[in-house]
């Protein structure tokens, strides 16, 4: 279903993730958690992909939803809303203080997000460093930080 979602995003020549890498990060060495939605046959029609994040300001753990995906034959069943549910009580119960994700511009699901309370933190800009930028920035690491 990643790549799934990748080609929803218009994005599928930038979906490399295979089954290993994904059991890996998920079972072997657990720095990803996932949730699965299943329809009522007990086939999966959904899942999300997430971590864990730190605030310095509130002291507390948040949840980073990095991907949300429904098939489309399964949007507005709501499973979508489940996972999303089953997150947030992640959050309350273990004392959490933020569930956060980013979006594309584009996704009709912002109405969904805002139906539910969501709202976009325009004062924040996402920034990512990859590819030759990451590696050139890295070679500028002096050995006490390695």
């Amino acid at each position: 279903m990643v790549h799934e979602l990748a080609a929803y995003e218009r994005a599928a020549d930038q979906c490399h993730l295979t089954t290993a890498q994904l059991s890996r990060v998920l079972f072997e060495e657990p720095t990803v958690f996932g949730h699965v939605a299943v329809g009522a046959d007990d086939e999966p029609v959904g899942f999300a992909l997430w971590f864990l994040n730190f605030s310095t300001w509130t002291g507390s753990c948040g949840i980073h939803l990095e991907d949300l995906y429904v098939r489309p034959a399964a949007r507005g069943t709501g499973a979508g809303g489940a996972l999303l549910a089953a997150l947030a009580e992640i959050c309350v119960r273990r004392g959490y203080q933020r569930l956060e994700w980013v979006m594309l511009d584009w996704n009709p699901a912002a109405e969904f997000y805002a139906a539910i309370g969501a709202t976009v933190t325009d004062d924040w800009l996402p920034y990512r460093l990859s590819g030759d930028a990451l590696r050139r920035l890295a070679e500028r690491a002096t050995p006490v930080n390695r």
